[in-house]
């Protein structure tokens, strides 16, 4: 039954669905989607290049990279708005030129807050921007990457366009999307889709009770992106069934264990993000 279900949201998704725009790009591939969140965060100091290193060994389908903007304009890995949490700095990054930001130290405070997995290495990394993860990875990795915080960056989805752009990264494949574009924010995947519509677009959720979404939310969802992400703990079987019939993947975050992993897979989920990668290794097999 899993099976026949899968046959039938792929045809949905390349048929299109009810999708009103010719322009968006499908994710038609019935693999389930392993998401290094924030890079093998379980393992590293998230979005440092040896975590995105330690995600890329794992042979992860995609290690995701969350955008912050410096003062200057230029767009670095980071989660949070500010750099107190995974720096030995305070403050905004907004507040930081490139050059003060590569001051400081973004690895320590992993080491004094997972003792068990300390790592000298680990306190000589520094926050990269998105260009030097470019640089190193290329055509390597696949890349699925969140517009963070665009309310306080302006031109924030141009300069990733250009980027992309830049690194030859906007082009359809045969295989998975090279880069997936993800963001709370609905204006700005809106607008990046004006710039890109050939990349895969992303709408994430954060419900806070049962996930819901109206066939009014659909229809709009449908006219620029591919998928959603949205929290475990609020999905059922139904809700996920539903949005793959209106033609959009579903991405589950964030996966803590195993367990997890599982529950997902037996969901019928397109993907997880994922902070140990490793847990995707031992996933059930398909049902005949």
């Amino acid at each position: 039954m899993r099976l026949l279900f899968f046959i039938l949201v792929i045809l949905c998704l390349v048929a299109g669905c009810d999708n009103q725009d010719g322009n968006i790009q499908p994710i038609a591939n019935d693999k389930f989607l392993i998401i290094a969140h924030r890079g093998a965060s379980a393992f590293a100091p998230e979005h440092t290049m040896i975590a995105y290193e330690i995600a890329h060994e794992a042979d992860v389908d995609y290690i995701e990279i969350d955008l912050q903007m410096t003062k200057d304009g230029v767009l670095v890995a980071m989660h949070d708005e500010k750099v107190d949490r995974t720096t030995n700095g305070t403050g905004f990054v907004k507040e930081y030129t490139l050059e003060e930001l590569k001051q400081l130290n973004a690895g320590k405070w992993f080491n004094e807050e997972y003792p068990g997995l300390a790592n000298r290495e680990f306190e000589q990394e520094e926050v990269p921007t998105l260009e030097e993860i470019f640089m190193h990875f290329g055509d390597d990795v696949n890349y699925y990457i969140e517009l963070k915080s665009p309310r306080i960056y302006k031109g924030m989805e141009e300069e990733l366009f250009a980027l992309l752009k830049k690194y030859d990264l906007i082009r359809e494949t045969q295989d998975l999307p090279k880069v997936i574009v993800e963001s709370f924010n609905e204006d700005s995947l809106t607008n990046f889709h004006a710039l890109g519509p050939a990349l895969p677009l992303i709408q994430l959720f954060s419900f806070k009770e049962k996930a819901t979404l109206s066939h009014s939310d659909y229809k709009r969802l449908q006219t620029y992106a591919s998928g959603i992400g949205v929290n475990i703990k609020s999905v059922d079987q139904d809700f996920i069934h539903d949005a793959q019939l209106n033609g959009l993947q579903v991405h589950l975050y964030s996966i803590k264990n195993e367990i997890d992993v599982k529950n997902a897979f037996r969901l019928d989920v397109n993907g997880v993000f994922i902070d140990n990668p490793t847990f995707g290794e031992h996933l059930p097999q398909e049902e005949s």
